[in-house]
């Protein structure tokens, strides 16, 4: 290609990047043009065109993604292992930084296209009115005792029907159908067609540490069916959060508790509260660690086996990539909007808190 042409292409590339950033600066216009005109029939399109496929698309991309990478990185030393003169070198150097700038600015695009400008809306809290996230100790620890209070009376619920957990199918069927009821209440929350699939990647997501992930380039929320079973019915509920729009991870995890909360199955009501639990507990340790240990301590007994299967199969699953993962991954967050990184999962706490202050129900 003429370098003409190059620069031409290099410069509409990053004039539409710099575009989206501007657009995205000013989060009431994003609440209202992109997220609630473009983004609902955009995503909806894609779920249509994707999740009728038994198999994740979005998987089979970063299975062909790593191919991709070891294919280019052979390349390269192949390339450096012949013997090539000083300018061959200052050529290959010069493509590569080119089409490394193209590619990435091309993945910026339909990133944000596709979903990431979600990163930028008003969100949630605004649709719903909610006072400031902010709480004192005191309403942490009241809290603690209302999900305390969920969780036990939950799990002894599950005790005596002898309720057992469903296969992959039939949890995304019941997650489905937990949106159905939200939407009844919020119709800004509706979720159709449905598209939750099980990762193929869930031995990696293991020892990486997620429990889930939405993938914005293919509109597929998947789950990591190889979790325990307790986990998965919330992370399901996150997950299509992210699809419908909510791209921040408190802010996901609030839409997951108001879908498992609507539910009428009790699997559900045990998932979300559990989890929600242990993040109050956590901010309450932070603060007042005496209160959250007598918290924590009267928990069901079978949620303490639980909570000991939990962390069971996570000692099973330490490793050094954990840490890794997790490090660049919050600062990905960091990048989108979510100052206190993997800790913004925790600031649920504070959603809940302002929904309780508002509707004074959990």
């Amino acid at each position: 290609m003429k370098p003409g042409k190059k620069a031409i292409i290099l410069a509409v590339v990053l004039s539409i990047c710099v575009i989206i950033k501007i657009y995205s600066a000013s989060g009431l216009r994003v609440e209202n043009g992109y997220t609630a005109v473009f983004f609902p029939s955009f995503s909806t399109g894609l779920r249509y065109f994707l999740g009728w496929l038994p198999f994740s698309v979005g998987d089979i991309l970063y299975w062909a993604l790593v191919a991709f990478l070891g294919w280019k990185l052979f390349r390269f030393f192949r390339f450096v292992y012949h013997k090539r003169s000083r300018a061959a070198y200052w050529q290959r150097l010069k493509q590569f930084v080119y089409g490394t700038t193209i590619v990435l600015a091309v993945v910026y695009i339909v990133f944000n296209v596709f979903w990431g400008i979600n990163y930028n809306r008003k969100g949630i809290a605004w649709q719903l009115g909610l006072p400031e996230q902010k709480y004192t100790t005191e309403e942490l620890r009241q809290m603690n005792r209302l999900l305390l209070d969920k969780v036990n009376e939950s799990k002894r619920s599950l005790v005596r029907t002898g309720e057992s957990y469903p296969g992959n199918k039939a949890l995304f069927e019941k997650v489905s159908d937990a949106y159905k009821n939200l939407a009844k209440q919020y119709s800004f929350l509706e979720y159709h067609p449905a598209s939750i699939k099980s990762s193929m990647w869930g031995w990696f997501g293991n020892y990486a540490g997620f429990t889930g992930y939405y993938n914005p380039f293919t509109g597929e929320a998947q789950v990591n069916t190889t979790i325990p079973k307790f986990l998965q019915p919330y992370t399901s509920c996150h997950e299509v959060a992210h699809q419908i729009g909510y791209a921040k991870e408190m802010e996901a995890n609030f839409v997951g508790y108001l879908a498992a909360s609507s539910s009428k199955d009790t699997l559900l009501h045990y998932s979300v509260y559990l989890d929600l639990f242990t993040y109050a507990n956590r901010n309450l340790f932070m603060n007042d660690s005496a209160s959250a240990r007598l918290y924590a301590k009267e928990l069901d007994s079978t949620v303490k086996t639980d909570i000991l299967e939990w962390r069971k199969f996570n000692r099973n699953h330490q490793g050094k990539l954990e840490p890794l993962v997790r490090w660049a991954y919050g600062k990905y967050l960091e990048s989108n909007q979510q100052p206190n990184g993997i800790s913004s999962y925790d600031e649920v706490t504070g959603f809940l808190i302002a929904y309780y202050k508002k509707f004074g129900r959990i």
